[in-house]
C-alpha cells in the first residue's frame, strides 16, 4: 500500500508541477519543471508508474492531441524504466530523460509546432531537460537519498 501511494504522490506532483509552471512546460522551447521527478525511479521504482500516470494527465490535460498524450508519456516510462535500470550508474540514468525526451519527443512536437528542424527542436528540448533534470532534479535525489526514512 505504501508504494502505490507514493506512485499516486509522485503522479499527483508530476501533474501540479507541470500546470504551476504551464507557460513552460509545453511547446518547442520547455522547461517541464515536472521533469525533475524523473529521476526518482533511482530511489523508488514505484516511481515509474507515477511518472507515467502524470505524463499521461498531464499531457491529456495539456491540449496537444494524441501524439503528446501518448507519445510523450511512452517516453517518460522508457526513460523511467531505463533510470530504473541504470541507477547504479548514475551519468546514464541522468541521461536517460535528457535524450530519450530530446531525440523521441521532438519526433513529434516538430508537427504539432511547425518547426523546421528536427535538430533544433532536439537541441531546444535537451538543454531545457538538461536544465530541470541535472539543475533540479539531481539535488532532490541527492536530498531523498539521504532523509529516505524521513520522506514518501
Amino acid at each position: 500500500m505504501r508504494r502505490l501511494t507514493r506512485a499516486a504522490i509522485i503522479a499527483a506532483a508530476y501533474i501540479a508541477l507541470v500546470f504551476a509552471f504551464q507557460f513552460a512546460s509545453f511547446g518547442p522551447i520547455q522547461f517541464r519543471v515536472a521533469e525533475a521527478l524523473t529521476l526518482l525511479p533511482m530511489v523508488y521504482p514505484e516511481a515509474i508508474a507515477g511518472i507515467y500516470v502524470g505524463a499521461l494527465l498531464a499531457n491529456v490535460l495539456g491540449g496537444y492531441g494524441p501524439w503528446d498524450i501518448f507519445g510523450g508519456s511512452l517516453v517518460s516510462l522508457l526513460a523511467a524504466v531505463v533510470t530504473y535500470r541504470y541507477r547504479h550508474q548514475p551519468v546514464v540514468a541522468y541521461a536517460s530523460p535528457i535524450l530519450l525526451n530530446a531525440f523521441l519527443v521532438s519526433l513529434y512536437l516538430r508537427f504539432i509546432f511547425e518547426v523546421p528542424s528536427y535538430w533544433l527542436l532536439v537541441l531546444s528540448i535537451g538543454v531545457g531537460q538538461a536544465v530541470v533534470v541535472l539543475g533540479l532534479g539531481v539535488p532532490l535525489l541527492r536530498f531523498l537519498q539521504k532523509n529516505q526514512d524521513r520522506f514518501l
